[in-house]
């Protein structure tokens, strides 16, 4: 059963986690399969996971080997079996149940996600509604899936199946824990399909909440489950003989190899991986929107948003007017704890990636870009928030196409501004890249929206506006961003498979 989690996590050796208290350490499984948690089998090395607003150890994960990952896909193998012979109204009852059970636990789930990932309860919330929208979405197309009849000459006639693939794997980020592990298996379950889930190992904790969602709604025990770990895994699970498709979203180096561990068995993959998507703000645009949505595009979840808007070209006649008022609301961003209501700005989610994030600004300054505003550690003044990941949020003036801060994703609150003059110039630097998952404009003139929305090579562009996912359309990029769609009607396509089924009504035309 879901408790108050922030609370309980706050405290030694809380009954919902692992924790270190001394000398002492208590662990609970964040494994889950055949309905019910599962403790790794045998002695493998355990990682400590940590509270990014606090730093303190949050729980000791221990990878899953061999056994676990083959005992999980039989169990989601054995669900498949069964979940796969009900209806599509069957299934939707099942799927409706687990968002009404969300929706009822939302605020537990959001405060788990904040402390498990560090970013601001109103985010957390708001990607928790989002898990329970993505479900009753695909709860409702779950009785809608169905084939084609097709009259062929002589009274014979073809027909057409959609039929599930079989054990999906996901495979998720530590961006979104809850709310990926919801995208990934909405759609997949709907279509007939079990799945077994690996979260990051950084941010565990939430999908097995998932899990026991699903089973406490009345899915097949094994329908989804969850191995915990890192690489080996996930190669464990890619190379699974009896894994029918794999869903991946992170980096695109990690998705190439994804990539080429599923050839080897055919399996179909989908891949979500990384962005430096451009945000164009002409000079005609209502600038109170447009500022609006720059900082939109760069600083949700700390700036750690695949989709991001880094590099933000704004045209050279309102560029001083932008600069300084974009300034002056990033200063202004309430940085600290992120289970307080009036922060807007967690923590980053480890050590090492805030350092990662603080080295790349150290490097644009190297390169010539100017630090018009944060860049820098931040120490809360409470002080149990003192040993966490924070820093302030940065926009980088000045800054040219050539430069490490616009070529590379940094996946940290940090905005590279850059001026244009045409559209036509600003339109060749904002698609000279390897990456296409996003892409925005701001505009009052609706000929040159659509205009550019069209030319822009991003698979998800928005117009006046940024970083809005309803989940009734699909997400996904274009190049090196990704495979493969998330979310909208089209995702149907990506979880299942069309058998063709032909009926001869009369005799057989042989030649022999």
């Amino acid at each position: 059963m879901l408790r108050s989690v922030a609370a309980l996590l706050r405290q030694p050796a809380a009954a919902t986690r692992c924790a270190s208290s001394g000398s002492t350490s208590v662990t609970v499984p964040l494994n889950f399969w055949g309905g019910e948690r599962r403790t790794s089998n045998g002695n493998r090395e355990k990682h400590n996971v940590y509270e990014p607003a606090t730093g303190r150890v949050l729980c000791h994960l221990e990878p899953c080997g061999g056994v676990d990952v083959d005992q999980a896909v039989k169990s989601a193998k054995s669900a498949f079996a069964r979940w796969s012979k009900t209806s599509g109204m069957e299934r939707a009852r099942v799927m409706i149940e687990a968002a009404r059970i969300i929706e009822s636990k939302r605020e537990e789930i959001a405060q788990m996600e904040v402390v498990n990932n560090g970013k601001s309860i109103t985010e957390a919330r708001l990607d928790v509604d989002s898990a329970r929208l993505c479900i009753e979405y695909y709860a409702g197309m779950a009785s809608t899936l169905a084939g084609q009849h097709v009259q062929l000459p002589g009274g014979s006639f073809a027909y057409t199946r959609r039929e599930p693939l079989g054990v999906c794997v996901g495979i998720g980020a530590w961006n979104y824990p809850f709310q990926i592990a919801a995208w990934k298996s909405a759609p997949a379950l709907a279509c007939g399909n079990s799945m077994v889930f690996k979260p990051s190992p950084v941010t565990p904790v939430t999908a097995v909440l998932l899990a026991e969602i699903y089973a406490q709604a009345g899915a097949p025990r094994g329908l989804f489950n969850v191995v915990q770990g890192g690489q080996e895994t996930g190669s464990l699970l890619c190379h699974h003989q009896d894994v029918a498709k794999v869903s991946f979203t992170g980096s695109v180096p990690t998705g190439k190899k994804i990539m080429e561990m599923a050839s080897k068995g055919v399996k179909p993959v989908t891949l979500e991986l990384g962005g430096k998507s451009p945000l164009l703000i002409f000079q005609d645009s209502d600038l109170e929107n447009a500022l609006r949505g720059a900082l939109m595009a760069n600083f949700l979840s700390q700036g750690q948003v695949c989709s991001n808007g880094t590099r933000v070209f704004v045209q050279k006649d309102i560029l001083p007017e932008f600069l300084e008022e974009v300034v002056k609301r990033t200063r202004s961003i309430e940085i600290g704890d992120p289970l307080l209501e009036s922060t807007r700005m967690g923590a980053l989610v480890n050590r090492p990636h805030l350092d990662k994030v603080l080295s790349c600004v150290d490097q644009a300054k190297k390169e010539g870009a100017t630090v018009l505003c944060g860049g820098e550690p931040f120490v809360p003044s409470d002080p149990k928030l003192r040993g966490g990941y924070y820093m302030t949020p940065c926009v980088l003036g000045e800054c040219t196409d050539e430069m490490t801060c616009v070529k590379e994703e940094i996946f940290g609150p940090v905005m590279s501004v850059l001026s244009f003059e045409t559209e036509e110039e600003v339109l060749h630097r904002a698609n000279d890249t390897t990456m296409g998952l996003a892409a925005g404009v701001f505009t009052r003139d609706v000929r040159r929206a659509h205009r550019v929305a069209e030319r822009l090579k991003a698979g998800f562009c928005f117009i006046n506006n940024y970083n809005i996912t309803p989940v009734e359309v699909p997400f996904g990029g274009f190049k090196m961003s990704g495979i493969g769609r998330e979310n909208g009607q089209v995702t149907i396509e990506y979880y299942s498979q069309l058998k063709t089924v032909f009926v001869e009504m009369g005799q057989v035309d042989s030649l022999f």
